[in-house]
């Protein structure tokens, strides 16, 4: 299994060890304000797959270079994906293919089983907003700018801005303004409203903060880390009923781990706790 944060692999992403248990994923392309392009999503959609798998890994930082965390898709993205194909049912399965890989790029967010903390700093606009709303923890500077400017380009968004952002804000009527009007939420309107939990006053605070936050988290149980993540996504689409369901099933393999003892005896100690890695194994491809 190739290392993901090996160097030399990505070309719009570096990658960066930070500390035990934390790597860094910072979007880079800052000649083109960290605009998505066709490499940029494959390597999201790569990368978060690839530390899926990988034990190691515990918390990652989702930050970007340069003067802004992400301008949105990169209209050359666009350009190539809407190219007529000669026939309109053709157009439209090359048009739904690429889309839906998209949006499995930030789905993976979700589904990499490692705490995500979004670091937004600068403008955060249109997908760089779908973006961040498949991670986990969200903080920013107090120059951020949040901005779903789809209707703008003449779309309705479809890799989270209309259904993952809905979620994160809990004030429909302020949901439908942004969406509609295309118009920018301050870092400041956007804490109360739950978009961001925590406003820092610069970029360098900003990541201080998020790492000292990485660090207490990767402290934690893995295995506790991984199935509480594990269970957030799935009550967010389920009934508490079905979610409870979910949760015992899952609790009662997971309780039997001995890092629940060895987080009581830390407790009980006042000690700190020390967690080994999760295994690592190979990514499986279907051969169905």
């Amino acid at each position: 299994m190739q290392d993901p944060i090996a160097a030399g692999q990505w070309e719009t992403l570096k990658i960066s060890a930070i500390a035990p248990g934390i790597v860094e994923c910072r979007l880079h392309r800052p000649d083109k304000r960290n605009a998505l392009s066709l490499r940029m999503w494959d390597e999201i959609r790569d990368f978060f797959g690839a530390i899926s798998t990988d034990g190691s890994i515990r918390v990652v930082l989702l930050t970007g270079e340069g003067k802004l965390f992400c301008s949105g898709v990169d209209m050359e993205a666009f350009t190539a994906v809407g190219a007529p194909e000669g026939d309109i049912g053709h157009t439209a399965l090359k048009i739904r293919s690429v889309g839906k890989h998209w949006q499995d790029a930030f789905t993976n967010l979700e589904k990499c089983g490692k705490v995500v903390i979004a670091c937004v700093h600068g403008a955060c606009i249109g997908a760089g907003v779908e973006l961040i709303a498949a991670a986990d923890i969200r903080f920013c500077s107090a120059d951020a700018v949040f901005g779903l400017k789809e209707v703008d380009v003449g779309l309705a968004a479809d890799v989270g801005g209309l259904q993952r952002f809905p979620k994160l804000v809990g004030n429909q009527s302020l949901v439908r303004e942004l969406v509609f009007s295309g118009r920018n939420l301050s870092a400041s309107e956007a804490l109360p409203f739950g978009l961001v939990s925590r406003i820092c006053p610069s970029r360098e605070a900003l990541m201080q903060e998020a790492v000292e936050l990485a660090k207490a988290i990767a402290s934690k149980s893995p295995i506790a880390l991984l199935g509480a993540k594990t269970l957030l996504n799935y009550s967010r689409d389920h009934s508490v009923d079905e979610s409870l369901e979910y949760a015992i099933t899952w609790n009662q393999s997971m309780l039997q781990s001995r890092e629940v003892a060895c987080a009581a005896m830390a407790q009980l100690s006042k000690k700190p706790a020390t967690f080994p890695d999760l295994p690592s194994f190979p990514r499986v491809s279907s051969k169905l």
